[in-house]
């Protein structure tokens, strides 16, 4: 076979690159609903010491598809979270499986050495503890020498000298004593509610969630030792010399009405040290109380701190009474120093509250918070420095409150502390350092990008933090102590570069009452200036920070707007905030000349869905609404959901729905706060979407507005989802997730062409 010359050859391979050029770019496709369960996130489980490993789940929304949402409040389901298990080395970036196929796998944690992962596997209906060995890259199940199952909830550390594995297991009646407190409530034959009972029927089920026995299982052996006979326990932490353990113990005495803002949860309280010599019993660090406490503690578990009333109380585990550290809490200036400031006496100031934050690396420090910045506590002395100063908000500015900065490391040195950084009035987000020693902030990264999750090796030597353009799903990064050189570790979703996605703005505005709110736009795909779109808002509360979303992109890529607006929520007058907020934001895009006002729709879901309802009952600027999993009349929905016990009540007298009073001391607000009342004024078309597995808003309450609307002559459609739960998100399989959305789009889509022509 004669040879081809090598001008020839070369000229052809020329001409095929020349050719291979000259081929159109592959268009881009439109990001869909079922795209939406393919984005893949990385969530970081457990980091060695040194940074140089980090285990963790990959998972997708399609991984969250398939509870059984009628289930919910059952001890002993668990509902189904597969994922792939990967190991990351920061070294290289490569991520290595664990398994070949997602399993299902909870509370991973290196040991000491960060040589060997735990974890515990789920095999059917129950776990196993198993390891990873680095060194030779095979798990092993350790095979434990007790009948006592692992429990869903058990707790996996690691003692500091790696020989053990603190669990926690379950008695062997506890499961049928569950399942039977769980069918009694759902299947009954008969179910009966008494009020004379202590507990709401459904507290006493979800508190059997809390029993468990504390052990301490061999890594080598599987050999088990129980440390304490079941109960509620709960942050159980073992010292540093692996001497002791320290736990609370919950008592629950009766179901408790106030919300969390009481400070009380219906439950007494202790907290406990156990020596794990043999034969020890357990020492009473602090008395059984009704104050719910959360203690922060020295990393070598001997001290711990708490607040409490606005005062700091500190104690170490070989003391039975703690010590007030602030007894004098005099209003002190930013220049004031070590124990310096205004005389208590002085009651035109008003007296410090006090918040603990974390110890310092050594314990030697505790830092704290009041409303007028972060400050610094000898524990020995009590003396104190406020050290970082809060920009001070003028009360007659109606503009949007400067942030604080959040602590989210403290350099093992105990020089340094790591911040978060965030402006009120535009995109300006990243991570500051405050020098202690220099008194000095120095910015590290600034920028518009949007940065969460900052972590910190135990070394000090790196850094780990979730980084997003805004507009694409987040990566890891890393990066050193300075923060000059990152380097993304993580390219999960590679193929959604071939999507058309949306982007993102800030837009600021101001509401009926004149004050400054911002919210987020996001512009359709094929969006050219000079035309104006359809848009397309959800509403919930506040929204400030962009990111990756879904949903936004769906309506983006129908070619509509999305706008998420934010609204001032006052106690009592919650109802108001909407009608003052949105159609303020959705004014102004429509003078910028980006949105026909004739194609306007709303939506929101859970708290939004009841947002939703209730907008249009005020207003008919909107041409269709969805409501997805919102309440629709506040008075019967205090009893619609009996398997989150109070939440209901709470959440109007105290909490997110901002009554601010009991029905029976303002019944005339719930009537004002309840859509279905004012049924007869919606004109606006109205889908509603609902589960009937869903446990936080009954569909029940959701369909009062239909049969209202129904009954009214008004357009109105309700489409229940038998087994799914709350929400879009909450669908029992593919088919129910897509068939909301489309129905959602296509209800969009039906009523904006209605316009055509007005």
């Amino acid at each position: 076979m004669s040879s081809v010359p090598k001008s020839l050859a070369a000229l052809v391979c020329a001409l095929i690159l020349v050719s291979v050029a000259a081929w159109p770019a592959a268009e881009k496709t439109p990001f869909t609903a079922a795209d939406s369960l393919s984005v893949k996130s990385f969530s970081v489980q457990s980091v060695t010491d040194d940074g140089r490993f980090i285990a963790g789940f990959v998972t997708t929304p399609y991984d969250r598809l398939g509870t059984d949402h009628h289930r919910f409040g059952d001890p002993i389901y668990v509902a189904p979270r597969p994922a792939d298990v990967v190991i990351l080395d920061t070294s290289t970036g490569q991520m290595e499986p664990l398994f070949r196929d997602k399993v299902e796998v909870q509370r991973m944690t290196w040991s000491p050495d960060g040589k060997t992962l735990a974890f515990f596997l789920r095999k059917r209906n129950s776990f196993s503890l198993q390891v990873y060995s680095r060194e030779t890259k095979r798990i092993r199940e350790i095979r434990l020498k007790s009948q006592k199952a692992i429990s869903s909830n058990s707790p996996l550390v690691w003692t500091n000298d790696g020989r053990s594995l603190l669990i926690a297991l379950r008695s062997p009646a506890w499961e049928k004593t569950s399942r039977d407190a769980f069918r009694e409530a759902t299947v009954g034959p008969v179910i009966v509610y008494d009020s004379r009972e202590p507990f709401l029927k459904w507290d006493a089920i979800r508190d059997r969630n809390l029993l468990e026995i504390p052990a301490l299982a061999d890594a080598a052996s599987g050999g088990v030792r129980e440390l304490l006979p079941e109960g509620r326990h709960g942050d159980i932490r073992i010292a540093e010399d692996d001497t002791f353990i320290t736990y609370s113990l919950i008592h629950p005495v009766a179901t408790h009405y106030g919300g969390s803002e009481s400070g009380q949860d219906g439950r007494e309280h202790e907290l406990f040290r156990l020596d794990l010599a043999d034969g020890a019993e357990p020492k009473i660090l602090v008395p059984r109380t009704d104050k719910r406490r959360t203690y922060a503690w020295t990393e070598d578990g001997r001290r711990f701190a708490w607040a409490e009333d606005g005062d700091i109380f500190v104690q170490t585990v070989d003391e039975t009474e703690p010590r007030n550290l602030t007894a004098d809490k005099s209003a002190e200036t930013p220049a004031a120093g070590k124990g310096e400031g205004k005389s208590p006496a002085d009651k035109n100031e008003k007296k410090l509250r006090f918040s603990v934050v974390r110890w310092s690396p050594d314990g030697g420090r505790l830092l704290a918070r009041t409303d007028k910045g972060y400050w610094l506590f000898d524990p020995q002395t009590g003396d104190r420095d406020m050290f970082f100063a809060f920009a001070e908000r003028d009360k007659e500015s109606r503009l949007r409150p400067e942030p604080h900065p959040g602590i989210a490391a403290w350099s093992p040195d105990g020089r340094y502390l790591y911040m978060t950084h965030a402006a009120r009035d535009r995109w300006e987000r990243g991570f500051n350092r405050f020098d202690l020693q220099e008194k000095r902030m120095d910015d590290l990264v600034k920028d518009s990008g949007l940065y969460r999750g900052l972590r910190m090796s135990k070394d000090g030597a790196t850094f780990f933090f979730s980084w997003s353009d805004g507009d694409s799903p987040d990566e890891l990064v890393l990066t050193g102590a300075d923060f000059k050189d990152r380097r993304t570790l993580t390219d999960l979703n590679p193929w959604i570069r071939e999507k058309t996605l949306t982007r993102s703005e800030l837009v600021r505005y101001l509401d009926a009452d004149g004050r400054e709110l911002f919210g987020i736009l996001y512009y359709p795909v094929d969006y050219e200036p000079g035309k104006t779109y359809p848009l397309v808002c959800e509403i919930y509360e506040t929204f400030f920070d962009n990111g990756f979303h879904s949903g936004m992109n769906i309506v983006a890529n129908q070619g509509w707007f999305g706008l998420r607006p934010s609204v001032n929520l006052e106690v009592g007058y919650p109802g108001e905030a909407w009608i003052k907020g949105v159609t303020s934001a959705v004014n102004q895009l429509i003078d910028r000349g980006l949105v026909d006002g004739a194609k306007v729709g709303v939506h929101g879901t859970s708290y939004g869905g009841y947002a939703t309802s209730l907008l249009i009952t005020q207003t008919d600027r909107f041409a269709a609404a969805v409501n997805i999993a919102g309440k629709v009349n506040i008075i019967s929905f205090l009893g619609d959901s009996p398997r989150i016990g109070t939440r209901n009540y709470n959440a109007a007298e105290v909490g997110q729905d901002r009554i601010g009073a009991t029905l029976w001391e303002q019944p005339f607000k719930y009537l004002l706060h309840s859509a279905v009342l004012f049924a007869d004024r919606i004109k606006t078309p109205h889908l509603l979407i609902t589960g009937e597995g869903d446990w936080n808003v009954p569909a029940g309450n959701t369909r009062e507005l239909y049969y209202a609307l129904r009954r009214l002559g008004k357009a109105c459609v309700w489409v229940n989802y038998r087994n799914d739960g709350h929400g879009i998100g909450a669908a029992e399989n593919e088919a129910t997730y897509l068939d909301k959305w489309e129905r959602v789009v296509d209800w969009y889509r039906t009523h904006f062409e209605k316009t055509e022509g007005k």
